[in-house]
């Protein structure tokens, strides 16, 4: 009843405020940053219409690498060089950690509970030292390596029946569902899911549409006074995507809860055991089983999928650049040799295969999470007011050719130099809300890729050649591949 009383009225002014909007021109405030010109009501919303990001950095070859926007009803402005995202991360960090919370994120109170959108505060120091202190420190990954390890080996002897077979690898849905254990058994010691199953399609098709949904341009973002309204239905699919996920962890809690009470319970070393006996932190902040249930859902999507994806990206530039897959497989039976393992122990003995992961994550870096300023702060002699939204265009800085020789190729000798120590690379962010599953990460990718170049020669799926395989991305709050790589194995 509500709703078709102020629908009407909603209608009403938003005819007068075009009509306005038309008839006297928009004054740009002369303090911010430049930008182009913003249609009436709409703004240069526009610009996000296909691959924002490349748009955006397009957009900041005309108006520099501090460049303002009118999203809608949203005032944004976008750094696009090393210089300004340093001024963003680094010397503004206090002012400009906040998040810009978009409404996806606001189901199931995951805004207030999840580590990458809790704002700046006592809970957030709370959730952050659970993570790098318990979860994702070097101790507590070293205790749970040999895990990751069972997984790695038992996912290898399925690629090499297909191999044995003669048969296709969809690499995409095996290192999805490789990344995906790994980080589940990580977690709470048992498989998530089996390769070919069908939970397996389902838990990525949640997951992933956890990820598009939030990373997807949402009308109720741009126009606040429309989120109630849920236009495009963004939080009403975010809400049946993170139910699922939500449910399932409650289930696996359940279990763990369950099984501590037998007297022949042995402890797990996983991050779960570590969660479930954590009566609260050094600040007395206890915690409660709703706590524990999103941090587990940030572990999830923070790296099983993104893990998986950029694994695949890895594997794609690879199989186009074959020449840089062999390099990797000398430098791999050099260091350890012939059939024998890779442990996460090797990584610093395997300069190359870090520079290819490090090259890959530059090619595919595109926007950190947006900000929010929470008062009004001056950068190179502009004003951003308090409330603006902050986008980090790191596929700009990434592809910054007064940076980056050739920055459009793939070129890892180019992390073998001091590349990366600075502001140019920063994959997992800075500052305040530097990403704290990057030793996870770097850690899973290395033995991921390492092993599949390793114990494997690869060759293309017939029709496809290195020269035309696909290498489109589908753009949300990370590059995803268009099209996944498929190819078919080869025992060495």
């Amino acid at each position: 009843m509500e709703y078709f009383f102020t629908f009407p009225y909603f209608i009403f002014l938003i005819f007068t405020f075009i009509t306005l909007r038309c008839l006297i021109p928009g004054r740009r405030n002369p303090k911010l940053p430049p930008g182009p010109t913003p249609l009436p009501i709409i703004g240069n919303l526009f610009v996000l219409r296909h691959k924002p990001h490349q748009a955006l950095t397009k957009l900041a070859k005309s108006y520099g690498p501090i460049m303002s926007l009118k999203l809608g009803q949203v005032t944004t402005v976008v750094f696009s060089s090393a210089e300004t995202i340093q001024q963003v991360l680094q010397t503004h960090d206090n002012v400009l950690s906040y998040r810009f919370i978009p409404d996806a994120a606001t189901v199931y109170d995951h805004a207030e509970l999840g580590l990458p959108w809790i704002p700046i505060s006592p809970n957030y120091k709370n959730h952050r030292k659970i993570f790098n202190n318990y979860l994702l420190s070097p101790k507590a990954l070293d205790a749970s390596r040999d895990l990751r390890r069972l997984r790695i080996d038992k996912l290898l002897d399925n690629i090499r029946r297909c191999a044995v077979n003669g048969e296709v690898v969809d690499i995409g849905r095996t290192l999805f569902s490789m990344a995906l254990n790994l980080i589940s058994y990580t977690i709470w010691s048992v498989d998530l899911v089996d390769e070919d199953s069908e939970m397996t399609k389902e838990f990525k098709t949640t997951l992933r549409g956890s990820l598009e949904e939030i990373g997807r341009p949402n009308i109720s973002d741009f126009f606040p006074m429309l989120k109630k309204m849920d236009i495009q239905g963004v939080r009403r699919r975010t809400t049946v995507h993170f139910g699922k996920i939500l449910s399932l962890i409650d289930e696996m809690i359940d279990k763990r809860l369950k099984m501590q009470e037998s007297p022949d319970f042995t402890p797990k070393n996983d991050l779960l055991h570590y969660l479930l006996n954590m009566k609260e932190d050094n600040s007395g902040i206890p915690l409660d089983r709703n706590q524990i249930k999103h941090s587990i859902f940030v572990l999830f999507t923070g790296s099983s999928d993104t893990t998986g994806s950029v694994a695949q990206w890895i594997m794609a530039y690879l199989l186009k650049n074959p020449k840089l897959m062999c390099k990797a497989k000398e430098e791999l039976m050099e260091v350890i040799g012939k059939g024998n393992r890779i442990e996460e122990s090797h990584m610093e003995k395997l300069p190359y295969l870090q520079a290819i992961i490090k090259e890959a994550l530059r090619m595919q870096s595109s926007f950190l999470i947006p900000r929010k300023a929470e008062s009004e702060v001056i950068i190179s002699g502009f004003t951003i007011p308090k409330g603006t939204q902050i986008l980090v265009n790191l596929w700009a800085s990434c592809r910054d050719p007064n940076l980056w020789e050739n920055p459009d190729e793939f070129i890892p000798e180019r992390f073998l130099e001091s590349k990366g120590k600075n502001f140019e690379f920063i994959p997992f962010g800075n500052g305040k809300r530097t990403c704290p599953g990057q030793g996870m990460a770097m850690r899973m990718l290395h033995l991921i890729v390492g092993s599949l170049i390793h114990f494997f020669n690869w060759k293309l799926e017939d029709g496809v050649t290195p020269e035309n395989l696909n290498m489109d991305a589908k753009f949300g709050l990370t590059l995803v591949k268009a099209q996944p790589v498929r190819a078919i194995p080869l025992l060495i």
